[in-house]
């Protein structure tokens, strides 16, 4: 159950939130599937980020994250992954600008020397009830973060990646149904699984694996630093399950994608979404 509740700065902060996400893998089994992998995740302090950078750090892989000003959620991510035996680096800053992204990439290779998987999952969104409500200023900015953050970062790692590599991005059930108050962000989904499939076709003779990730309603921070305390109760209500997932129950596609168990795809989009049908 959600209770009502606001936050009233971007992207939030999960340490506020009523109930507290379940974000940390508690019962996740893992099965050493990224021993020797190092993995990058944008927006990884908290949400599904949290919990993806957890996942990767119980499956073997040391872990970068890349955040933007949540100190405390930072600290407490990095502080579970160090608790699984192995390296963890936070890097600080925003990731829309390519100089950030650039250097977001050369502080990995510095630290660990190498780079495996990369996951695009920072992003943001602000809605907005008329398309005329949508300034200049914040149709730009969502993409900045949402699409462009995403397509720097991905330019920055692959000179580093090789085969056998993967990169998966995070992508929403917006892009596939839209969403009448979220309607640039949705144009930044459906631009991410449009990039997802291209550089999946790009990549494909390289062995380089694109894949992403469609969550529908998700239990983050996002969620009340974006609605007012009405909308956040009912939030995820009206899916087939009734219910919005948790970050932990999104996570298990990203290892999926990262790792060998998911060598035959490419191009391909999951759809952790609470039943909702979306061809996609």
């Amino acid at each position: 159950m959600n209770f009502p509740q606001h936050q009233n700065y971007r992207p939030g902060h999960e340490t506020e939130m009523i109930p507290h996400p379940d974000s940390f893998m508690k019962h996740y089994k893992a099965a050493g599937k990224l021993i020797d992998k190092t993995v990058l995740i944008t927006g990884g302090d908290s949400g599904i980020g949290r919990a993806v950078s957890i996942a990767c750090a119980k499956e073997g892989a040391d872990v970068a994250f890349v955040y933007l000003e949540e100190d405390e959620d930072a600290r407490t991510t990095e502080a579970h992954i160090q608790a699984e035996g192995v390296d963890c680096l936070t890097i600080k800053g925003d990731i829309s600008t390519k100089h950030f992204c650039e250097k977001a990439i050369a502080d990995v290779i510095k630290r660990f020397g190498k780079m495996d998987v990369l996951i695009n999952n920072a992003a943001e969104q602000h809605p907005q009830k008329h398309i005329e409500d949508i300034s200049e200023e914040q149709l730009r900015k969502t993409f900045e973060t949402n699409f462009f953050g995403m397509f720097f970062m991905t330019q920055a790692a692959l000179p580093h990646l090789k085969e056998n590599s993967a990169i998966i991005n995070t992508a929403s059930i917006t892009a596939y149904q839209g969403h009448p108050k979220l309607i640039d962000y949705s144009a930044t989904k459906g631009a991410v699984v449009a990039f997802t499939r291209s550089l999946a076709e790009n990549l494909a003779k390289k062995k380089i694996r694109v894949n992403a990730v469609a969550p529908g309603p998700i239990w983050t921070p996002l969620i009340p630093s974006t609605f007012n305390a009405v909308e956040v109760a009912a939030f995820g209500h009206d899916t087939p399950l009734g219910r919005p997932g948790q970050p932990d129950e999104v996570a298990p596609c990203f290892i999926f994608l990262a790792c060998e168990d998911s060598s035959y795809m490419s191009g391909q989009v999951l759809h952790p979404n609470g039943g909702t049908i979306v061809n996609g």
